[in-house]
């Protein structure tokens, strides 16, 4: 489990960046491609088609990527640059990381795996291994995430505009309780299912949320004199069939059925009938969707009546129309 603990501080320093970093995407799609295909959410509507198309040529499109890119947790910090706009940037300042970060981090990376030849190459800061890079950085993006890339811009903004709402409607405590289904906001600390124990004090220096469209899982950047920047994956409600397959990815199937269990009010204990589920569970999703802003309650002599508000409303737009 990882906990990401927050002070006062934090939380008053929360931001949103203005969409998916295309190295981070780079770095991440060639992690997603080496994994076992048993780990992590992988049901990601759109992409099996994609994961088997990149993936059969992989060495041909990575190239120097497979020896900085292993089928584990690690990745190395000099490749994952948070403050850029674009590739260009985001390429000059990967191949032109000091020489400490690159050897520290390949150090660390040879830990986990045996280095080749090419990364002492890099180590060691020969200039013909930087320019390697930046060519497969380069050749790996315009082969197999360019024809992608203006999807995921839209998608990354349609997800900026959604946490925006979420936090000007339900505050802090919304925006960090719907960032993903699986993690848990229990202020001040933020629960992500991860390997082992991981304890993050950001230390009164904020967080950057950044969305990812081809992650599998969380990615956490600490920074020494900067904000800790947290990768969660993008909110995509393509190909919907009903209000559990649009807002699952982002709420949880459960919690989506609730939302749209009330369509027309309710009390607590009709929730509970329409959906299926316990009173005591149908009114803590009923508390989870108010906290974020989608649902509005309102206190009828023993009973509670709950409707949608607007944002709850306009979540559940595009399912009535395909239903």
């Amino acid at each position: 489990m990882m906990r990401l603990h927050f002070t006062p501080a934090d939380l008053r320093q929360i931001t949103l960046a203005p969409g998916p970093i295309p190295l981070w995407e780079i770095v991440v799609s060639v992690h997603r491609l080496r994994l076992p295909a048993t780990v992590g959410p992988r049901h990601r509507f759109g992409l099996n088609g994609w994961e088997r198309e990149v993936g059969r040529g992989l060495r041909a499109r990575a190239g120097v990527l497979l020896d900085l890119i292993p089928p584990h947790d690690y990745l190395p910090d000099f490749l994952l640059q948070p403050s850029t706009g674009d590739l260009a940037e985001g390429i000059e300042l990967a191949t032109r990381a000091p020489i400490a970060q690159i050897s520290a981090d390949l150090s660390t990376l040879a830990a986990h795996r045996e280095a080749g030849r090419w990364s002492f190459e890099l180590a060691s800061d020969a200039p013909r291994a930087r320019q390697t890079l930046a060519r497969d950085l380069r050749r790996y993006f315009d082969s197999s995430v360019a024809s992608r890339w203006p999807r995921i811009q839209a998608d990354g903004l349609a997800d900026r505009a959604l946490r925006a709402e979420t936090l000007l409607r339900g505050g802090v405590d919304a925006l960090l309780a719907t960032l993903d289904p699986q993690w848990h906001w229990q202020p001040p600390v933020l629960r992500i299912p991860f390997p082992g124990a991981w304890d993050v004090d950001l230390g009164g220096r904020g967080l950057v949320l950044v969305p990812s469209y081809f992650i599998l899982g969380p990615l956490l950047m600490e920074q020494p004199d900067g904000p800790t920047v947290l990768a969660y994956p993008i909110y995509r409600g393509e190909q919907p069939v009903s209000a559990a397959d649009t807002l699952g990815p982002l709420l949880g199937r459960t919690r989506a059925a609730v939302l749209a269990a009330l369509r027309d009010p309710a009390t607590t204990t009709s929730v509970a009938e329409r959906v299926g589920v316990s009173l005591a569970s149908a009114s803590q999703h009923a508390a989870v969707l108010r906290n974020a802003g989608l649902v509005s309650t309102v206190r009828m002599g023993g009973a509670v009546l709950h409707t949608l508000t607007p944002l709850g409303s306009t979540l559940l737009r595009s399912d009535s129309l395909t239903t």
